[in-house]
C-alpha cells in the first residue's frame, strides 16, 4: 500500500492515525457474504505517484457518496466487487468524472467529511449493483441501535494488511457523550450535529484504516460515513451523520453539471 503524502490528510489523521497510512479495515468482523451489499463501492485513489483506497456507496445511477478526505487527482470506482484483487464478472469499473466535496469540509477538524462522486457514466443496476436508501433529513439514530459497517480496510491495528474481500462487522450507536469533547482527547473536534459516535469500547469492534468513506447501515439505510477514529482502532469511531446533509446531497445531484 503506497503512502499518502497529501499534507491535508497527514495533518488531519496525524494525531489519530499515523501519517503515511491510508486512513479510516474492519476489526472484530467477518467476511461478508459475496454481493450481499450491492451498494458498496471500492475507490482507488491516485494522488501524484501514490495510490490509496477508500470505500463508498452508490446512491443513484451516477453518484457515489464517500468521505471528503478520500479525494485525489483521479478516482476509479469499482461497483459489484467482492474480491477486489480478482476480475469478477460482476464488477463495473467507472472513473469519477467529478469530485464534489462539501464546501465546508474542514481537514483539521474533519467536520463535514462528505463528498459526492459523479460517475463518468451511469452504473448498470442489477443484482450485484444497487443503490442504498438515504435517511430522511435530520433523522436521528437512537443510541443502542445496532448497525453494520463494511469495507476492504485493515483487520488489525498490529499489521498493515488490508483485506482483498469485503468484510463487515456489527457496531452499536453510542450516546454522543461516549465521544467526549475533552480538549486534550482524541474526540476534541467531535460535533454532534454532523457526526455520529459508534462502537462499544467493551466489544472492540470497529471500522479502521481503509474503510473510510464506507456506509454505516442501520435498518437498510445509509446513516453514516466512516470518517475517523483512534490510531489503535479502538471504538468508538466517528462517522459523518448523513441525515444532516440530505438537502446538500439532493441539491448537488440535481444541479446540472458541466
Amino acid at each position: 500500500q503506497a503512502a499518502i503524502t497529501d499534507p491535508l490528510l497527514v495533518r488531519r489523521w496525524g494525531s489519530l492515525y499515523e501519517p503515511g497510512v491510508p486512513p479510516g479495515e474492519i476489526i472484530g468482523g467477518w467476511e461478508a457474504k459475496p454481493h450481499s451489499r450491492p451498494y458498496m463501492a471500492y475507490l482507488e485513489i491516485q494522488r501524484g505517484n501514490n495510490i490509496s483506497f477508500c470505500g463508498g456507496f452508490l446512491v443513484s445511477e451516477n453518484f457515489v457518496l464517500t468521505a471528503a478526505h478520500c479525494n485525489g487527482d483521479k478516482i476509479t470506482v469499482s461497483l459489484g466487487a467482492h474480491n477486489i484483487k480478482k476480475q469478477e464478472r460482476s464488477q463495473q469499473k467507472i472513473t469519477a468524472r467529478r469530485q464534489i466535496p462539501h464546501p465546508e469540509f474542514n481537514g483539521e477538524t474533519a467536520n463535514n467529511d462528505i463528498m459526492l462522486l459523479q460517475l463518468e457514466r451511469k452504473a448498470r443496476l442489477n443484482k450485484y449493483v444497487r443503490r442504498i436508501p438515504l435517511p430522511l433529513p435530520r433523522q436521528r439514530v437512537r443510541p443502542g441501535t445496532v448497525c453494520n459497517v463494511a469495507g476492504w480496510g485493515r483487520t488489525s491495528a498490529d499489521h498493515e494488511l488490508s483485506s482483498d474481500t469485503l468484510r463487515e462487522v456489527d457496531v452499536v450507536v453510542m450516546q454522543d457523550a461516549a465521544c467526549p469533547r475533552n480538549p486534550f482527547g482524541i474526540y476534541c473536534n467531535y460535533n454532534a450535529a454532523t457526526m455520529i459516535c459508534v462502537g462499544d469500547p467493551e466489544k472492540g469492534k470497529s471500522s479502521f484504516k481503509g474503510d473510510s468513506g464506507g456506509p454505516l447501515v442501520c435498518q437498510g439505510t445509509a446513516q453514516g460515513i466512516v470518517s475517523w477514529g483512534s490510531k489503535e482502532g479502538t471504538p468508538p469511531a466517528v462517522y459523518t451523520k448523513v441525515s444532516t446533509f440530505i438537502p446538500w446531497i439532493r441539491t448537488t445531484m440535481r444541479r446540472p453539471q458541466p
